[in-house]
């Protein structure tokens, strides 16, 4: 990896960290998030997560165990009262494997992609297909995609910009694209000219997750039950 590209990921790491404590920190109750990495994420052992913290990270299981076994071998912890759960990228239904690991469409939650080896534009699609069925209203979803991704030259924005909205949208999600240059403005920093390699994200959901439309189809039936009810006696 060259120094430019270093240089900008170091910047999109420490975005990403900094949106994501943010936003974990000002959820109420449980707080779930979703990393969608390489199989070698630090983020659980080094960021200070807030009590009630529950991680899922999804990735390689064979690199996920020997990145582990590695750092639980120097010391690294998970802090206390959060819980840090790995779902296999191999699993054939990752949505079905989040679920069994405890994690609830009706409770907030953000998720995060970095490092996530994305062979095609169809595994990103099945990944955004899971997001957008399990995360609720008002979330977020961040991170980088590889450029290659959008099918366009990055270098034309308005073009990454209208193919990364279309994508988005299609899955309930209003994305925003993030400068490297913005970051590294705001970190009193250069970035290095040259072509970026990946887009960097914040997406939100605007859709109810599948959980919160089960709950108010639940709540919409009962109401409907209970009117019947008080018709039925008022003959």
């Amino acid at each position: 990896m060259d120094s430019k590209c270093s240089h900008q990921y170091c910047l999109a790491t420490k975005f990403i960290d900094d949106k994501l404590l943010r936003t974990v920190n000002h959820i109420d109750g449980l707080k779930q998030v979703v990393l969608l990495t390489d199989g070698m994420e630090t983020r659980p052992y080094r960021l200070n997560w807030p009590t009630s913290t529950v991680i899922f990270d999804i990735s390689s299981e064979r690199i996920f165990k020997k990145s582990a076994e590695k750092l639980q071998g120097v010391g690294a912890k998970i802090p206390r009262n959060c819980l840090f759960l790995h779902v296999p990228l191999e699993s054939s239904d990752i949505q079905h494997s989040l679920l069994a690991k405890g994690f609830n469409g009706n409770q907030p939650s953000v998720w995060v992609i970095q490092g996530l080896p994305v062979m095609t534009l169809a595994n990103f699609k099945e990944i955004l297909l899971v997001a957008s069925s399990l995360a609720m209203s008002g979330c977020l979803f961040l991170g980088e995609l590889p450029a290659w991704l959008a099918e366009t030259e990055i270098g034309i924005k308005p073009s990454a910009e209208k193919w990364m909205n279309k994508l988005f949208m299609s899955n309930g999600f209003r994305v925003d694209m993030i400068g490297y240059d913005e970051v590294a403005k705001s970190l009193g920093k250069e970035v290095s000219p040259g072509e970026y390699k990946n887009i960097l994200f914040v997406a939100e959901q605007l859709q109810f997750s599948d959980d919160q439309m089960e709950f108010w189809r639940r709540e919409l039936q009962r109401v409907e039950e209970e009117g019947d009810e008080e018709g039925f006696e008022e003959l």
